[in-house]
């Protein structure tokens, strides 16, 4: 076992540029943990935000990452998971995450990863799935019309897909780019955000029905503007910020509000929560697996260029989903 490993570190103030690559310490796993090694690490839009915007938990030398896959090579006391087995995880903002060649994890949350699965794929799938998982479980029913904005990234893209196995009628806003995909993977519509009349065309498609939900992906002011999309009784879902105030008088249409808070279920959920959550990541795998389940391109980068991918990725790069691969015969700081 080694004795320490590389990791990036984060610095406070300076942003994705004060990102330093070090050795840390090798811990090993207390009651309740798992340690795992990792072979891929994902970047989703969260970490850039964090590493520029800073955490109530964090201090420097902090490592950031939540998403990352691996195999476990050393368990605590009541950890059930044997060494050996590949997993994938989501990790807490509060611990050191997967930006690294290890990663300490509370067991109660990893993944286990089929054999068939590649480990990119589920490297990819924790964050944007869970999201994309969460999102759609706040909505009951399984009919009506639904719309997904911004389904052209890797939570929107999950939870289109996600909706329209369930049996609802999807809409979809995107780059035009990426209309020809999303319309074959079961959007009965889709539209460019980016056209000043969007909404009317929307609402023209949709005739006299109103949207049961509105799953929105920018920001909390950009779904209280969708607001009046919304019927009777409707669904709004923020998964980039909250509604803070109502969007719509009171006592009018009696919209549902709805926040999604991935990173909150390492801090509030109960043991059957996690449970239910771990049940719903496998379920995604095995959705990407039997091919229902369609996953963004995966963009390929050095672990030694994190910094770059990271600011590749705040710009909107080319697209995909920006993946790291750990060789364990190519030491990436040496001791």
């Amino acid at each position: 076992m080694h004795a320490d490993f590389a990791a990036w570190s984060w610095n406070s103030d300076k942003g994705i540029d004060g990102l330093e690559l070090i050795r840390k310490p090798l811990v090993q796993p207390r009651s309740g943990e798992v340690l795992v090694a990792n072979r891929v690490l994902a970047l989703n839009p969260v970490d850039w935000k964090i590493i520029e915007w800073g955490h109530p938990d964090w201090k420097d030398g902090h490592v950031p990452g939540v998403d990352g896959m691996g195999v476990v090579v050393a368990a605590g006391a009541c950890v059930h998971i044997k060494p050996g087995t590949r997993v994938a995880y989501h990790q807490s903002l509060s611990r050191d995450g997967s930006f690294a060649e290890f990663c300490l994890l509370d067991a109660a949350t990893v993944l286990v990863v089929p054999a068939a699965l590649d480990d990119s794929a589920a490297a990819s799938l924790p964050c944007p799935g869970l999201t994309a998982w969460q999102a759609l479980d706040k909505v009951p029913g399984a009919s009506g019309d639904v719309l997904v904005v911004g389904a052209g990234g890797a939570v929107g893209l999950l939870l289109m897909q996600l909706a329209v196995q369930r049996g609802y009628r999807v809409w979809a806003t995107a780059a035009t780019k990426h209309h020809s995909n999303l319309n074959a993977l079961g959007a009965v519509g889709v539209f460019d955000y980016r056209q000043a009349h969007w909404q009317q065309a929307l609402q023209s498609a949709l005739g006299e029905r109103r949207l049961l939900a509105v799953f929105d992906t920018v920001s909390g002011a950009h779904a209280a503007s969708l607001a009046p999309l919304l019927g009777y009784n409707g669904h709004l879902v923020c998964i980039q910020d909250r509604q803070e105030t109502a969007p719509l008088p009171a006592f009018s249409t009696a919209i549902s509000l709805h926040e999604v808070a991935l990173n909150s279920f390492h801090a509030h959920a109960s043991l059957s929560d996690r449970q239910r959550l771990r049940q719903a990541g496998e379920q995604l795998f095995d959705g990407v697996l039997n091919g229902k389940l369609s996953l963004p391109p995966h963009q390929v980068f050095d672990f030694r260029k994190l910094p770059e991918a990271l600011h590749a990725l705040k710009q909107g790069g080319e697209g995909g989903k920006w993946v790291a691969r750990l060789n364990e015969s190519d030491s990436v700081l040496p001791a």
